[in-house]
């Protein structure tokens, strides 16, 4: 092969050689340039040696690769929407919403007792549980409704029963303060309903708002029982409710032996008279309105 002899170019023409020979032939003489964002695909040359300048072959594409498969990782199935276990509250706390009751279902003794706190009292004076007893217990005034803390006493007055009768009840009568839409006297071992003292000095149930056919609400421990006022007792004592009314919250009912010495809450709501006392289902769904209510107003 001949030897290529040697030739002297000016600046001018080596930048034109830098324009026509690829920077891979004379990369002194390229010019820099701004990086690429991806690599130009490689171009092999060939010598022509007539021209005697390197000829760029035509580009040769890649053999495509196929990418190797990546094993799927497992999937949360909550990120499909299926139910996961159950975000609740710890062990022994109960979800509220912010007016004060849980997310579903109905007001829970927890709830209304948080609201039942303090006592604003409103009788002029206390109230005892027997005669024999001191009177320690006041009535508290609350944004729609009255209540108290007592013992429990059984009301077994009324309509005769297999569990309210004279032989049951040292202390039975046949009437009620109030009555069934009948006329006939309440069933107490059917009917919850509770007992408040005849008005006098101390407190005038009826200038709180209170009347026969208002609604309550009657709770111990963590048990709610709506109720209606549907009897009345000894000006000087508090503290009485019928026998479905104990039975439903787990004390025992027993006109002789039965009910508690104390922790039962009685909640009174302010002008919530039904017209018919024996109407449970009409008791329940107002009694959960106006709990409800009760805790959103205090």
């Amino acid at each position: 092969m001949p030897r290529r002899p040697h030739v002297f170019v000016a600046a001018s023409t080596a930048l034109l050689a830098a324009a026509v020979f690829p920077a891979t032939v004379l990369p002194a003489l390229a010019l820099p340039a701004e990086a690429p964002h991806a690599p130009a695909p490689h171009t092999p040359l060939s010598f022509d040696p007539a021209a005697r300048v390197p000829v760029a072959s035509a580009p040769v594409s890649p053999a495509p690769v196929t990418p190797a498969p990546v094993p799927s990782a497992p999937v949360s199935p909550k990120r499909h929407g299926a139910p996961g276990p159950a975000a609740g509250p710890p062990a022994g706390k109960e979800s509220f919403r912010r007016d004060g009751f849980p997310e579903d279902g109905p007001v829970t003794a927890a709830a209304l007792l948080s609201r039942a706190g303090g006592c604003d009292q409103i009788s002029n004076g206390r109230y005892r549980t027997r005669e024999s007893t001191p009177a320690t217990i006041p009535v508290c005034d609350a944004r729609g409704a009255v209540f108290w803390e007592a013992d429990m006493d059984i009301d077994c007055d009324g309509q005769a029963t297999a569990h309210c009768n004279p032989s049951a009840d040292p202390y039975y009568q046949d009437t009620t303060s109030y009555t069934q839409a009948d006329g006939r006297a309440l069933n107490a071992e059917e009917l919850p309903y509770i007992v408040v003292p005849l008005s006098s000095s101390i407190w005038n149930f009826r200038s709180s708002g209170i009347r026969g056919g208002s609604v309550a609400a009657v709770i111990h421990r963590d048990k709610v029982e709506y109720a209606v006022v549907g009897d009345t007792g000894p000006p000087g004592i508090i503290g009485e409710a019928s026998y479905a009314t104990a039975r439903a919250l787990g004390i025992v009912p027993d006109p002789s032996g039965g009910g508690v010495p104390s922790g039962v809450t009685y909640i009174v709501f302010k002008d919530s008279e039904i017209s018919r006392l024996d109407d449970q289902e009409t008791i329940t769904r107002r009694g959960d309105e106006l709990a409800k209510q009760f805790i959103r107003d205090n």
